[in-house]
């Protein structure tokens, strides 16, 4: 049990509408979403009306704007990675409020989150604030987005750990904050209902996927593949790459406030269960630096394609990629850096500045997890990793190297689908406890660390060098 069946993908280009604007056509998130879905149940063998439940995990920050009456989006969706309310934020911080947010959110005051996303879709798309007083928009996640459509727009509802990603929910309550949405000016009418994330919510019409199907879970992608990899015990850590990177580490029923400028975030909430919670790191460009190779400059024909060009040579050759080009994440937080290519000589080839560029992504994953052992004052032992960059053994070998730790790479590497899955399935009593788990986890690969301690830290004073001179750089 816990083995894909049938598994689709549809791509979804990205929309970029002018620097630092990063979108998607809202109505092609629903039919990709829905198409794959019926490719799955068909490759299969399965009819809709043999599941047990549907699970939604989805990008969290992304965030949609919709006609309640005709269930049509009056803008594209605004994309987690857009950087277009980067000055407003400044201002807000300029006036203090970000203590506030940090204290009620667990979150920074940054254009990654939600709330100035709505905020300026409320601002910009013609007579939308005041429609949306009068009750007419209704806005959310891409899970809210999701539900509302396979439902015939009967339920408008999200889940604490997408909630969470808004920065206008309460961490601790778990509910919408009266104070952050007069900050953001959101009226509360256009927010979803939050609900719990392993819960039965209601069913899909039967126009949707064939038959009705029980909603049993809606999930943040990133907690979805903590729950997928089994970190369930306070101090498992989990790294999700895929266009970006996610490290997180689950820290139960406390919330750890972060002294490094990491990020606090509900892990997920089990029906009847209590709220839990997770320390997290983002990096904004983790195999999108790749896609940046393949479709940006051209070296590479496909994304696997990267591995065999950067093992022509035995190292970057010096070169250092900082792929900064929608700003940096955590620990940094620096919406004005952008990327950088350094160390560049008459000698380097492609080959090394595809190895730089795998490098690259695993160095900032190295800078979150050492932010994350100075907040939790533990050691890392272990990194479970996931996602498409995952399947390179080179990126993962150079991973470990740099943490000093194993990396554990599972059989089925779609564990942020396992994750939601599971939470579906414990929901409808499938399984009835945690415990019952266990076995859906196998590792496919361990990789043990080979490089020495100075080599090590050597590398990484070198990388920190690289990062300083990217950042910063549009306010230069």
């Amino acid at each position: 049990m816990g083995r894909p069946l049938g598994i689709a993908q549809r791509a979804l280009p990205p929309l970029f509408p002018q620097p630092g604007h990063v979108e998607h056509d809202a109505e092609a998130i629903w039919t990709t979403t829905r198409d794959a879905a019926h490719e799955a149940l068909t490759q299969a063998g399965i009819a809709a009306a043999a599941l047990a439940a549907v699970g939604i995990a989805n990008q969290r920050e992304t965030i949609v704007l919709w006609d309640r009456a005709t269930g049509r989006p009056v803008h594209n969706a605004i994309v987690w990675q857009d950087r277009r309310t980067a000055d407003a934020l400044a201002k807000m911080r300029q006036r203090g409020v970000e203590k506030i947010v940090r204290r009620r959110t667990g979150l920074l005051l940054d254009p990654y989150f939600s709330a100035s996303k709505l905020a300026w879709l409320l601002d910009h798309v013609p007579g939308a604030r005041a429609r949306a007083r009068r009750g007419e928009l209704a806005a959310g996640t891409v899970d809210s987005w999701l539900v509302y459509r396979l439902t015939g727009g009967r339920l408008h509802i999200t889940d604490v750990s997408n909630a969470s990603r808004t920065m206008l929910m309460n961490l601790r309550s778990g509910k919408w904050d009266p104070d952050l949405l007069h900050l953001f000016r959101i009226p509360a009418s256009v927010l979803p209902e939050i609900r719990a994330t392993s819960e039965r919510v209601g069913d899909s019409d039967a126009g949707a996927l064939g038959s009705p199907v029980p909603i049993a879970a809606m999930v943040g992608d990133q907690q979805a593949a903590l729950f997928g990899h089994l970190c369930t015990r306070p101090g498992l850590v989990k790294c999700t790459y895929g266009t970006g990177c996610f490290l997180l580490m689950f820290t139960g029923r406390k919330a750890v406030a972060s002294r490094n400028r990491l990020l606090s975030t509900v892990a997920w909430k089990l029906k009847d269960g209590p709220l839990t919670y997770a320390l997290e790191g983002s990096v904004f460009v983790g195999g999108a630096a790749v896609q940046w190779l393949r479709d940006g400059l051209e070296i590479i024909r496909t994304a696997p394609d990267v591995n065999a060009l950067a093992e022509k040579v035995p190292d970057s050759g010096g070169v250092v990629v900082v792929p900064a080009f929608t700003g940096l994440g955590a620990p940094h937080w620096d919406s004005e850096a952008r990327g950088a290519i350094l160390g560049l000589t008459r000698g380097s080839t492609g080959a090394h500045l595809a190895r730089a560029t795998l490098e690259g992504i695993a160095f900032q994953v190295a800078d979150l997890a050492a932010a994350m052992e100075r907040d939790t004052r533990t050691r890392l032992s272990e990194l479970r990793v996931d996602g498409g960059a995952a399947a390179s053994a080179l990126l993962m070998q150079f991973q470990a190297d740099l943490l000093g730790v194993r990396v554990t790479r599972p059989a089925n590497l779609e564990t942020t689908a396992l994750g939601a899955a599971l939470l579906a399935g414990l929901a409808v009593g499938v399984w009835r406890r945690e415990s019952e788990l266990a076995a859906m986890r196998t590792a496919e690969h361990t990789f043990t660390p080979r490089m020495g301690r100075a080599e090590r830290d050597r590398r990484r004073r070198l990388w920190h060098r690289a990062v300083a001179r990217a950042r910063a750089w549009e306010s230069a």
